[in-house]
């Protein structure tokens, strides 16, 4: 994937983990848009999710990554959207299977779940990672 705007967002949970993959993705090369929190102080996840849903309705991100302390609660609202395919994932194989066989434009993470080096092996794979289509295309379709 040519390197595009990333979007993030994180309750109070998943703030610090938002910030380390924002540097990261930032030391990648990758433009990011962040769509909070910006702190630890306590925030209610479905917010953060919604944003995220609303940026990937209006097509300003084609990927994005959400984070919260398990990363299901951020995922659910994120997914309430209809552009959204966000998978939890909690290891790389996740990830990018979620990519090949989901296509898969959100990673949830769960901060409280998976530690910096395994959400970095996520990132990643999450970003590098293509569609495969075929057989996998009419299984999204049904989504």
């Amino acid at each position: 994937m040519a390197k595009k705007l990333i979007a993030l967002a994180a309750d109070h949970a998943g703030f610090l983990m938002k910030e380390m993959v924002k540097d990261y993705l930032v030391g990648k090369g990758y433009d990011i848009l962040d769509l909070g929190t910006d702190s630890a102080a306590s925030v209610d996840y479905p917010d953060y999710g919604h944003a995220m849903g609303e940026v990937m309705d209006s097509g300003r991100a084609e990927r994005g990554i959400v984070i919260c302390g398990s990363g299901i609660g951020i995922s659910m609202a994120a997914n309430r959207h209809a552009s959204v395919r966000a998978a939890l994932c909690t290891n790389g194989l996740m990830a990018r299977l979620a990519r090949q066989h989901n296509d898969a434009n959100v990673l949830a993470l769960g901060a409280r779940i998976v530690g910096e080096e395994v959400a970095k092996n996520c990132v990643d794979e999450f970003l590098s990672t293509e569609f495969e289509g075929g057989r996998h295309q009419r299984r999204v379709e049904k989504l």
